[in-house]
């Protein structure tokens, strides 16, 4: 919001020198014109990243080249838990198009499909890592505590957040492995 602020304000600043530059072009040198519109320029591309038109037109312009190009969404997205789990949705699929025999849930499971603890949809008790994996993923010893265990976890999403510059796909895979580790 800041950043926005002072952009519009230099922006503004730019707009008054272009608009005296054209004035002083006019009356004494045409010269003077050709100071005025890389100034002009300047304080246009300004006001137009800080007013956000900028955001929402390549935004517009991104889905119009893609639905230009015929491109095909993937449900879930791209990413590689998406896949996985696309595999794995594969796997299960059974004759006439049901998923497994089951009609979807674990035999094992005592969990229906619901939203886990970080937010992220989960089926079944395992988070579909194997627990050696999930407590090397935390860095927990095999008999660690389950305060040890959410304290490992708190300490690692720290670190892979994307939103403090993490990898999206290790955040995904810290959570998978705390949702194996936690007591249910």
């Amino acid at each position: 919001m800041d950043r926005d602020v002072l952009l519009l304000g230099i922006a503004a600043v730019l707009a008054g020198l272009t608009a005296t530059l054209v004035m002083l072009g006019i009356t004494q040198s045409l010269f003077v014109l050709v100071a005025a519109i890389p100034t002009g320029a300047a304080a246009y591309f300004m006001w137009y990243q800080a007013s956000g038109r900028m955001k929402e037109d390549l935004r517009a312009r991104a889905a119009r080249e893609r639905a230009s190009a015929g491109e095909r969404r993937t449900p879930g997205g791209d990413s590689r838990f998406a896949r996985e789990a696309r595999e794995r949705a594969r796997a299960r699929m059974g004759d006439g198009g049901r998923v497994g025999a089951d009609g979807g849930r674990r035999a094992t499971s005592g969990r229906t499909r619901g939203r886990g603890t970080t937010g992220g949809a989960t089926v079944g008790t395992d988070a579909g890592m194997p627990r050696g994996d999930a407590r090397r993923t935390l860095g927990v010893d095999p008999g660690a505590s389950q305060s040890e265990v959410k304290s490992a976890y708190r300490d690692r999403v720290k670190e892979t957040h994307p939103d403090s510059g993490g990898d999206e796909d290790e955040f995904k895979r810290v959570n998978r492995a705390y949702e194996t580790l936690k007591e249910r």
